[in-house]
């Protein structure tokens, strides 16, 4: 599948520090722009009568969920045999997505990758490599008490609820989430997460996950946050949720800020996948969120047809900056059962993380992790920027293709008289020379511009004898390619 063409909504709706008032208007559903994130606002023809009042209370949303393949085929074209083939599916995984979230969906695309993220596929009953797993984590074996997963010494994760706002496609969590109905009141499988997390003083950090907490009755929310912030040895109560992406209007809401934030210890830990789900709405509550002293985090799935290509994951990852959330986690899709279609190579991961060191602020870099199967926790995967190393020195690769020569400890370096004279790499760690750059560097053209510019200009590289800045050995052009583009 290929991604979508990132587009726009044509109509804005202010909606950032306090509620809209404006009356609304409303695009036709084939209504896109190029507008960078956050985007803006609009609804589908289906819900263009919709009262602001209404748009904007999640009440309203949630009640007037799609949910069914019969609401479906009214908003979106299917062939009979997909019609067919997600009827099927119906019955095995729900399907709830919010009037907002549906709205993002360009209905002419079949490979919208908001569509792909929330409409059921029937590609979702394949398992060709027969490795998909219910559990692909093996959460319920690391469960000493129903609901709550103690894997990390330090970390404990509590499922608190099986709703969601919106059943995202690829969860991981189908197991839980494939519970009809809800947990109203206190049960005691919640009063046993609770008093494992009491009694384990090594438990400093508490993930409150679901489903989406943030969907919990108001009372249950604030059973779990007063009783863990009444734990000393518990420093940090992570709120896992997607509600600031696939329902925003959640948080309109000042009273649930407000209890948010009176638990002191809460980060939250949202989950945006696409650009085009970064809206004004969402923008909004990220703010409220961050005035009410609650760091914002995000956890991105790396998807098949929805964030696959260097081009929407910087777009997503430059987007999430200006609003203030920090990309935490770029996670590798899990082998869940129903998510085949979604998992790309390892490779296509590390081409896209390449592609973000040293071309954007660090800040927005997510750490790209595998969370491993039988229970091995988030493994991070990386480009290879070690390139070779001695005992006196290492050599490093940086984003540019550049290698360079690196003493980690203050001693004498070996001396080039010490064996026979070398070439490439291995010079390097001989220590004659201190880096090598590859040929028609744009970084050393700027210096070589601003010398012609400024006489007075230095460098500053190093001591050498290469045709380029002091110090600098120029790689020589294989294939095509620098030699030190291979790393």
């Amino acid at each position: 599948m290929t991604p979508a063409r990132v587009k726009r909504p044509v109509e804005a709706k202010p909606g950032m520090a306090e509620p809209d008032t404006r009356p609304s208007t409303t695009p036709a559903a084939s209504g896109f722009d190029d507008d960078e994130p956050p985007s803006r606002s609009r609804r589908l023809p289906a819900w263009q009568d919709v009262p602001d009042h209404l748009w904007t209370d999640w009440r309203w949303q949630t009640q007037n969920s799609v949910r069914s393949v019969r609401q479906l085929r009214t908003l979106l074209t299917f062939s009979p045999a997909e019609l067919e083939a997600i009827g099927r599916i119906e019955s095995e995984y729900k399907l709830a997505i919010p009037p907002y979230y549906f709205s993002l969906i360009d209905p002419d695309d079949p490979f919208d990758p908001i569509r792909l993220q929330s409409v059921p596929s029937p590609l979702e009953a394949q398992n060709q490599s027969g490795y998909e797993l219910e559990d692909p984590l093996e959460e319920d074996k690391d469960s000493p008490v129903p609901g709550l997963t103690h894997r990390y010494p330090d970390r404990a994760l509590l499922i608190t609820t099986p709703n969601c706002s919106m059943y995202c496609r690829y969860c991981t969590r189908k197991r839980a989430t494939l519970t009809r109905g809800g947990w109203e009141g206190i049960s005691a499988d919640d009063e046993r997460m609770i008093d494992y997390v009491r009694r384990t003083e090594s438990i400093r950090d508490v993930i409150v996950s679901g489903g989406d907490p943030l969907t919990l009755p108001v009372g249950k929310l604030r059973y779990y946050l007063d009783n863990l912030k009444a734990i000393d040895h518990v420093d940090v109560i992570r709120i896992g949720t997607r509600v600031p992406v696939t329902l925003p209007q959640r948080l309109f809401d000042q009273e649930l800020i407000d209890l948010l934030a009176s638990a002191e210890k809460v980060y939250i830990q949202t989950h945006f996948n696409h650009p085009r789900e970064i809206t004004p709405e969402s923008a909004r509550v990220v703010k409220a969120l961050l005035k009410a002293g609650m760091p914002v985090n995000n956890h991105s799935v790396l998807l098949k047809g929805v964030n696959d290509d260097l081009g929407t994951m910087r777009e997503l990852l430059r987007g999430l900056l200006r609003i203030k959330v920090r990309p935490y986690y770029l996670f590798h899709c899990d082998p869940v059962t129903g998510a085949g279609h979604f998992r790309t190579s390892v490779w296509k991961g590390l081409e896209i993380m390449e592609g973000l060191r040293g071309h954007m602020s660090g800040i927005g870099i997510p750490t790209y992790v595998v969370d491993s199967p039988h229970g091995g926790g988030k493994i991070p995967m990386m480009p290879n920027y070690l390139v070779s190393m001695a005992d006196d020195a290492v050599v490093l690769r940086n984003y540019e293709g550049m290698l360079i020569r690196y003493q980690a400890e203050d001693k004498p370096g070996l001396s080039p008289a010490a064996g026979p004279r070398t070439r490439g790499v291995s010079a390097l760690l001989q220590g004659d020379k201190t880096q090598l750059m590859p040929e028609g560097n744009e970084r050393m053209e700027r210096r070589r511009r601003m010398e012609v510019l400024d006489p007075g200009y230095e460098a500053g590289c190093g001591g050498g004898d290469s045709d380029g800045p002091p110090g600098v050995l120029p790689l020589p052009v294989m294939n095509g390619r620098h030699a030190a583009s291979n790393g």
